[in-house]
Order: structure tokens, then C-alpha cells, then sequence
């Protein structure tokens, strides 16, 4: 079917913008997403798809102090936080429809730079998910560039996906595979 030149092209869909970053000082390893999904974004949290696996899998990860239920977004963020850990995402604003990585389009990245003097402690940047990970050498230089870390200090870390459309790996292998990764980094808190 020939394409009619005057037919209207379809409506661009609308700009979507992400969360803002969980980190503070002690932050070691920031854990970057490529965007919030659409149930993220509605509930205004990072991982807020019921089936998203990421809070289960840093529950596996202390099983001794498991972090709040979804009911407690701050408490979630605060357990985070007293383990060194910090979220955020590649992405600052991007167009798509729907929550698959494989829809966004004129994706802006965030401002790494910006962040850097806020994380003295960063020692590793843990990617969830192949998206997220295309960008780690950019994010890393971003980061290092005075202030988060010596060149070639922060390390960057590749970790299979928590998306509900990551089914390739059986929540197991996801579990051990983020074990091994945040082994070095880990920290115990009674919190």
C-alpha cells in the first residue's frame, strides 16, 4: 500500500519524566534502571510493578532484615539507603508507550555530572539490565570526573534485569547473579 504524503503521522507520545535519585553520602553502589515503568511512574516509586523482582530479590539478598512491604515506599527507600545502596535511572525523560526499554525514544540522559559531589563514597554502579548497562562507560566517566572517584575506581557492574519481561532467567539465577555482584559492596545494617 503506497504511504499517502499528506496523511498525518501519527501523535508522538508524550513526554514522560523519571524519579528522582535515592542517595545520600554513604551511597556505595548506585543501582541504575534504563526508565520507570508505567506502574512505577503512576505510583511515583522505583520497582512499583507488582511483579517487578527487585524488592524480592534484595529481600533474598538479608533475609535477616527484610526490607518494608510495598505499603511502605519511604521505609523501603531508608532500608536502602542504611545498606548503601542508592537508585536512580539513565534516563532523566524519554517518549514511549507502554514500559518495554525496546519503546523509548528521545531518551535525554540524566545529569551524572550534577550527582558526582553528592556520592564521595560511590564504589560501583550496578546496571539493571541490558538498557541501562549500553550506558556504563558513559556514566562512569560522568561520574569520575572529579569528585565520585579516582578514574578507573568505580566499578561497573552488568546484572540481569528485574522487569517482569525478563523471563529468560528463573528468579533463582537472577538472585545469585545479584549476590555475586553486590558481594564486595555489601553492607549489614540492623536498620
Amino acid at each position: 500500500m503506497p504511504i499517502d504524503p499528506a496523511a498525518p503521522s501519527p501523535p508522538a507520545a508524550p513526554l514522560l519524566r523519571g524519579l528522582p535519585p535515592v542517595v545520600r553520602g554513604g551511597t556505595r553502589v548506585l543501582i541504575l534502571g534504563s526508565f520507570p515503568g508505567a506502574a512505577s511512574l503512576r505510583a511515583g516509586q522505583y520497582y512499583g510493578h507488582p511483579q517487578n523482582q527487585f524488592w524480592r530479590i534484595l529481600q533474598a539478598l538479608w533475609p535477616q532484615h527484610p526490607p518494608p512491604g510495598p505499603g511502605d515506599y519511604a521505609g523501603r527507600c531508608a532500608w536502602l539507603l542504611a545498606r548503601g545502596l542508592g537508585l536512580w535511572d539513565v534516563y532523566a525523560a524519554c517518549e514511549r508507550e507502554g514500559s518495554l526499554d525496546a519503546d523509548i525514544r528521545h531518551a535525554r540522559v540524566n545529569d551524572f555530572a550534577g550527582l558526582r559531589a553528592a556520592l564521595p563514597a560511590l564504589a560501583a554502579i550496578a546496571h539493571n539490565g541490558g538498557e541501562s548497562f549500553r550506558h556504563a562507560r558513559a556514566v562512569r566517566a560522568s561520574l569520575e570526573q572529579g569528585g565520585a572517584g579516582a578514574p578507573g575506581t568505580i566499578a561497573s557492574l552488568r546484572l540481569p534485569s528485574t522487569s517482569p519481561a525478563h523471563a529468560a532467567w528463573s528468579f533463582e539465577r537472577k538472585c545469585q547473579a545479584w549476590a555475586d555482584a553486590l558481594a564486595p559492596y555489601r553492607q549489614v545494617s540492623p536498620f
